[in-house]
């Protein structure tokens, strides 16, 4: 109603009336006023901020000589107004023009190396005054560190001289626009030298976009088959392509750490680029158009070819077309070959993988993937190493008479690894494991890996030929991380070493393997991870650092990992969380529930305990356990298994299991006398958001909840999401039961949406959140909806961060902590 219509309607009524319409109009309009509230960034109570202030643990890095451990010390968050910078969203990459770099990653901003042998630690100088360290690596002999420092003005290579602990500028133009998941700069083997991807010098001004445009944009199929999923920051038009290709192309160059700079080849879209195990040969990756408007750039056209050291051609090892027609579904691969790389036991092999079904998992083969290798002069025909039913996962170089092939299938979530002796083609590969990657509890493990003075990496063995694997070390009583000596003849395995209570202990790798010293990552629930040299003959270990708890508010907090049962007699999993001051015997608390679904083939394996008592608990930006300081209790983790044996698919009745497992979940709390049952919430992020709105609209378990960055209508990821490979018009019915903005008239507590405006996750669209806020304010519920400028799928900005613990602690204080009426 406007004013007018409520003047002419007045107009028709006597006074009394006439008042009670204009107050009802009056309070209508304040009510949409408060609909679009727009508040400066509020910062949570103090004991919240300050755990969200805290600076991380520290990560470190470990020379290949093994005497160096370098540690990295990173700042807790960054700032609204860096995260604000002109940023790029093109070809499923974000990057900012300015530096050339990938934006909205994770760096360091000091470092300092820690001699392994006697513990002393020298702090490295000459890094600039706001330094943001990235893409750390240590020559192959691990006298020099190489390191990239972002600035505004560009992306710079700089390296430490280990001995005198001072860092120094290389070069300052690098290209790390596509440096997502490779760094821009690889050693070269043998040699005090990089191989660098460099901004090409005079590449002119960057394409601008006419104000008007000469034709429109379009895309058109010819009736061949291209599913695609919900890829976001895709290229567009013609501008974008031209963008795109102006600031993803780059010049190779070999860059000594003395600074000496060398052209290699012409400039081109360079995706990956490495150096042949002898430091002779480089195995380049190049993008080539035409580009596409439907996938990211890894799957672009382009080809793999071998360059000597000066940039001459040597060989084409792959053209890879256009992806485009890849089969939905896990599995699903492109055809030709792929997964490039070089055989690091040898000298100068490359080796690739080639689908044998056409990329499609739902073709009736024999074998999925095989193996070829190809060494140089590369004048011969390329060799097959093996073939795998299958499809290829991961490989593990040893040497002639040693490699380890790892393969998985989706459907049955099966895995397994063959011992294959790339130097003896004859030989048949010998299959050693094969398991289900579901089972954890019987996962053999991971085999470990040791640094060669070439830089590279091959199985550690023992002189009778054992290898090492290691494993999260799964178990009834929680995470017990192993190391176990394999024995390929016999086919057994002899425990080395197991971590044992009140500790949580992972092994990282071999020091000294003849010392028997092993260097592990150790945390109980009390202290924080800090890295030891453990002597796993005498039991001895020694400290190489010495990183202080990061959260001293959340000292003596209350840890306990529960176990319980749900009503079909599935047994479930959780961590639960009291506030430091809680006794045994105190009223029952406010209960705030975190959880994630996931879906599994197996019963056996969904009943399976997925965390240790001993983790010391990490409180990220996102985590529920800020909500200890202010008088809950938490329930995190609390498992949620959707569960498909045989024919079945989990999510043919996930919103049935679902509620099953949340309200197991809140009984058991309630039993043991923590919770209050009055007074629960369900919360979750992304598809634990999705979990939430579901739990509010098909149960009435919960007070309220909170739903961050989610997914609310499955039509619009219609080829697939989560672990659901059907499509909408393959089973519309789960599409549709599996969507709460489906059910949005039967939510009926009240719900906090929260989502980043820049959220590129494959489906979690900021329209989901959107949408069911309004299907929800059409139905009268009581909900709100922030939307956080610039954020991404996870949020980085302080004022963001702190902001969304504003308003989540205001939303749990009013419609959970404190309220009154009875649920």
């Amino acid at each position: 109603m406007n004013f007018g219509q409520f003047q002419m309607i007045t107009s028709l009524l006597p006074i009394k009336n006439s008042t009670f319409i204009f107050v009802a109009f009056f309070l209508t309009s304040i009510a949409r006023v408060d609909a679009q509230e727009s508040i400066a960034y509020q910062m949570p109570p103090e004991a919240i901020k300050d755990i969200a202030d805290a600076v991380p643990t520290p990560g470190i890095v470990v020379d290949p000589a093994k005497k160096w451990l370098l540690v990295l010390e990173r700042p807790s968050l960054s700032s609204i107004k860096k995260l604000s910078q002109k940023e790029f969203k093109l070809a499923g990459l974000r990057f900012t023009p300015a530096s050339n770099a990938v934006s909205r990653r994770k760096t360091a901003n000091s470092m300092r190396l820690v001699s392994i042998v006697d513990g002393v630690e020298n702090k490295v100088t000459g890094l600039p005054e706001l330094a943001a360290i990235d893409h750390v690596r240590f020559s192959p002999d691990g006298s020099s560190v190489a390191f990239t420092n972002t600035t505004e003005a560009g992306l710079e290579l700089w390296v430490i001289n280990v001995q005198t602990a001072k860092a120094e500028r290389i070069h300052s133009t690098l290209n790390g626009v596509l440096s997502v998941r490779e760094r821009p700069f690889a050693w070269i083997s043998d040699r005090a030298a990089l191989i660098a991807k460099s901004v090409p010098s005079g590449r002119g001004a960057p394409p601008e976009m006419s104000g008007v445009p000469n034709g429109p944009t379009i895309q058109q199929t010819t009736g061949e088959v291209s599913p695609a999923r919900t890829y976001q920051d895709l290229l567009k038009n013609r501008h974008d392509e031209a963008v795109f290709g102006y600031y993803a192309e780059s010049q190779l160059v070999v860059v000594n750490v003395d600074g000496n700079i060398k052209k290699v080849g012409a400039p081109a879209i360079y995706a990956k680029i490495s150096s042949s195990p002898d430091g002779e040969l480089l195995l380049v990756e190049k993008l080539e158009r035409p580009f596409s408007y439907l996938v990211p750039y890894s799957r672009f056209a382009g080809r793999v070819e071998v360059w000597d050291i000066s940039g001459n051609f040597v060989a084409e090892v792959a053209r890879m077309n256009l992806a485009e027609d890849v089969p939905i579904g896990r599995n699903a691969v492109r055809t030709g070959r792929r997964n490039v790389g070089w055989r690091s036991d040898v000298d100068s092999t490359v080796y690739w993988v080639e689908a044998r079904d056409g990329g499609d998992p739902k073709a009736d083969v024999k074998y999925r993937d095989e193996v070829y290798t190809w060494s140089r002069p590369f004048d011969k025909e390329p060799q097959l190493l093996i073939s795998m039913g299958y499809r290829f996962r991961d490989v593990y170089w040893g040497n002639d008479n040693l490699a380890l092939f790892r393969e998985w299938w989706w459907k049955n979530r099966g895995e397994r690894i063959w011992k294959v002796q790339p130097g003896s083609r004859d030989a048949p590969p010998v299959k050693v494991f094969d398991y289900s990657y579901e089972d954890r509890y019987n996962a053999p493990g991971t085999p470990l890996m040791k640094r060669t003075s070439r830089g590279t990496s091959l199985l550690m063995t023992s002189k009778d030929g054992l290898i090492y694997l290691t494993s999260e070390g799964a178990s009834p009583e929680g995470n017990r991380p192993f190391v176990n000596a394999f024995d390929f003849k016999t086919g057994n395995a002899k425990t080395v070493f197991r971590s044992s209570r009140p500790y949580l202990e992972t092994p990282i790798m071999w020091m000294d393997l003849e010392e028997n010293k092993l260097l592990t990552r150790r945390e109980s629930k009390d202290e924080p991870p800090n890295f030891y040299v453990r002597d796993v003959l005498s039991g001895n270990v020694t400290a190489l650092t010495n990183f202080s708890h990061p959260y001293p508010a959340l000292a003596g907090v209350g840890r306990e990992l529960i176990r319980y049962s749900r009503a079909d007699g599935v047994k479930l999993t959780a961590t639960l969380y009291t506030p430091p001051d809680y006794e045994e015997g105190d009223p029952p608390l406010p209960l705030l529930v975190w959880a994630y679904p996931r879906e599994y083939k197996s019963l056996a394996a969904a009943a399976q305990v997925r965390d240790s008592p001993d983790r010391f608990s990490q409180v990220a930006w996102g985590s529920p356990l800020y909500w200890l300081t202010e008088g809950y209790a938490v329930m995190e983790g609390a498992t949620m298994p959707i569960i498909g044996e045989g024919e079945e698919e989990p999510n043919d009745t996930y919103v049935e299991q679902l509620v099953a497992s949340a309200q197991a979940a809140v009984d058991e709390a309630v039993q043991r006398g923590v919770a209050d049952s009055n007074r629960v919430a369900i919360a979750g992020h992304s598809y634990g958001a999705f979990m939430t709105a579901n739990l509010l609209a098909h149960s009435d378990i919960f007070r309220a909840g909170i739903a961050r960055s989610g997914a609310f209508n499955r039509t619009l990821t219609p080829f697939g999401f989560q672990s659901e490979q059907r499509t909408f018009w393959e089973a519309p019915e789960i599409y549709f039961s599996m969507s709460p903005f489906m059910h949005a008239h039967k939510i009926n507590e009240p719900i906090l949406l929260t989502h980043g405006d820049a959220d590129n996750n494959s489906g979690t669209f900021p329209i989901q959140s959107r949408r069911l806020y309004h299907a929800l304010q059409g139905h009268g519920a009581t909900a709100r909806l922030v939307m956080f400028p610039y954020e991404s799928h996870g949020f980085s900005a302080r004022e963001s961060v702190m902001h969304l613990l504003w308003e989540m602690n205001r939303w749990l204080d009013k419609y959970v902590k404190n309220a009154t009426e009875a649920h």
